[in-house]
């Protein structure tokens, strides 16, 4: 089979194809950063931000919970709220479930 190749010239092709060009090191590197901007900070950043809404709820606070309904904090606890949806409808919530606070009065409007 050495008469088809050269030994010498299969050995320096193959010595000089395994060793890493800055490139090849610098494209894995590049693709974590763009994961990590595109991806990993904007999520950690709302979620600091809900964090930061939940921990700011207080009586009288017009919310709308996960599921679509809207309605008034009533009572606050450690784990739990109190939120009237309607005259005599109350409904003990999570306070994770709470997914955003309206402007005052934005259930007369509707």
């Amino acid at each position: 089979m050495d008469f088809f190749i050269s030994p010498a010239h299969a050995e320096s092709a193959a010595a000089t194809a395994g060793a890493p060009g800055m490139i090849d090191l610098l494209i894995p590197v590049a693709i974590l950063a763009l994961f990590y901007f595109m991806l990993v900070r904007p999520q950690s950043k709302r979620a600091k931000e809900h964090r930061a809404m939940q921990s700011a709820l207080a009586k009288g606070d017009e919310v709308v919970t996960d599921g679509g309904l809207m309605g008034k904090i009533i009572d606050l606890g450690e784990h739990a709220i109190l939120v009237q949806f309607t005259d005599n409808l109350e409904v003990k919530v999570r306070r994770e479930s709470i997914s955003a606070v309206l402007p005052k009065g934005t259930l007369k409007k509707l």
